[in-house]
């Protein structure tokens, strides 16, 4: 017999504070012509180009935790906006190196600032961005993300011997 959980998992947990926060990262940066995963690759790749690096879309997706076709295909629209300049690495000709245009940095920055007032009314109920327990939350997210997943699952026959 399996042990119900007299409450929400962790996992649903997180999930439901992931869609919460998507939702509101998506309405906050709507007025500037972007979603949430375009705010998550051009604010990436603006802390990226601050240390002079000029990523290729396949680290941008390490970066951000999206599937490489999904920055493929949003790095495209953010293209046709305007915002991004998409060119062949020099060093490797299949790899696409990502750069935001003078207009992508103006957004971007502006996206930056929105999100960073969302964020801290977000985190309000921790103490704010700053506050100790807001920190403690970060440490622990950290750890589950940098924790590697299982290759099987329960029911998964490769996983028995």
């Amino acid at each position: 017999m399996s042990k119900v959980s007299p409450g929400p998992t962790p996992g649903f947990l997180v999930w439901r504070l992931a869609n919460k926060w998507r939702v509101a990262v998506d309405r906050a940066v709507a007025p500037l012509g972007l979603t949430h995963a375009q705010y998550s690759l051009v604010a990436s790749l603006h802390g990226m180009q601050r240390v002079g690096e000029r990523p290729s879309q396949r680290r941008l997706a390490d970066h951000t935790g999206l599937e490489a076709l999904y920055v493929s295909k949003l790095a495209r629209a953010l293209e046709s906006a305007d915002l991004i300049e998409r060119t062949r690495d020099p060093r490797d000709p299949r790899a696409v190196q990502l750069a935001l245009t003078e207009q992508g940095q103006a957004v971007t920055r502006q996206a930056i600032d929105v999100v960073q007032e969302l964020h801290q009314q977000l985190l309000e109920p921790l103490g704010g961005l700053d506050a100790p327990r807001t920190r403690a939350f970060t440490d622990e997210l950290t750890t589950l993300l940098d924790a590697p997943l299982t290759p099987s699952l329960p029911n998964d026959p490769r996983g028995t011997p």
